[in-house]
């Protein structure tokens, strides 16, 4: 089995910067992809950021620029560096991991960041 959990999310005003962290564990041997995602009420889950183990990354244009997405594969965690945000940045932003070989995802319970103008 394996848990991911989210840290970090928040209340910031509008132009100022927030990190999540997300960190995998259990029986993990290696992770392929991590990656951050968020969803609004009622809205459908939208990709923000993933990174491969070899450090290839993939940003949605609306926070190319904004967000930067590393990780530690030693630690299974991955970081999402939000900066410049905007109040349509307000979601929960959720992380997933997909694991090498296996191909299996799980995902985090989310954690709300919020943007006030």
């Amino acid at each position: 089995q394996v848990q991911v959990a989210e840290s970090g999310g928040g209340l910031v005003q509008a132009g100022g910067s927030l990190r999540l962290s997300c960190v995998a564990s259990g029986d993990i041997f290696m992770l392929n992809t991590m990656g951050w995602y968020r969803q609004a009420l009622g809205k459908q889950r939208q990709l923000v950021a993933t990174i491969t183990a070899g450090g290839a990354t993939n940003y949605a244009d609306s926070v190319k620029g904004r967000f930067t997405i590393s990780s530690d594969n030693a630690k299974n965690t991955v970081y999402l560096q939000m900066d410049s945000l905007k109040p349509e940045d307000t979601d929960v932003y959720y992380c997933r991991v997909v694991l090498a070989g296996t191909g299996y995802a799980y995902w985090g319970r989310g954690t709300q960041v919020t943007v006030t103008s």
